[in-house]
């Protein structure tokens, strides 16, 4: 029985197969990525329209934080299975620690350095700011930090001729 992916590679026309193949990997990722942004997307406005109306930036946190775990298990089970498996988690987190912070600073920079939030503005305009800075600017610079960091520290595997201590390289497959 065929896999999902190879039933989903299935139904793309015949002239992308190729890239999707060479750069699935990435796919994956993106595609793993891309729901865990509607999950965030989803926390966020319910706790921004709930418990957290006038804190914005836990809101984001909180939401980015849910989602960062439920990415690794995806990332872990689907995106990067083939790579090796030592330290990955704690380095995992490092990361996406890192990327949390990367993805609040546009919100904290529409917020509190360009004064975007009421009273200054209106209510809509604080609210797309917030969304433009937060759900996007923040999620697509924190997207091509990970998909670097889990590349470059994370989800590697030994070469065949490395041992113990010495060099990594990434996986390429």
């Amino acid at each position: 029985m065929p896999s999902l992916t190879q039933r989903a590679l299935a139904r793309v026309p015949g002239r992308y197969r190729p890239f999707l193949v060479k750069h699935r990997k990435l796919v994956k990722f993106l595609v793993v990525g891309g729901t865990c942004f509607l999950l965030t997307m989803l926390i966020n406005f319910t706790l921004k329209l709930t418990v957290l109306s006038h804190k914005p930036v836990v809101a984001l946190t909180i939401a980015t934080v849910i989602t960062t775990i439920i990415s690794y298990v995806l990332n872990r089970q689907w995106s990067f299975r083939a790579a090796g498996k030592q330290r990955e988690a704690a380095l995992f987190f490092v990361v996406s620690g890192l990327a949390v912070l990367v993805n609040d600073l546009p919100l904290i920079a529409s917020r509190y350095v360009f004064d975007l939030r009421e009273p200054d503005v209106s209510h809509l305009t604080q609210e797309v700011a917030d969304f433009v800075s937060g759900m996007i600017i923040g999620t697509l610079v924190a997207m091509v930090f990970r998909y670097w960091a889990m590349n470059r520290f994370v989800f590697t595997r030994l070469s065949a001729r490395a041992t113990g201590d010495q060099a990594r390289e990434p996986e390429h497959v």
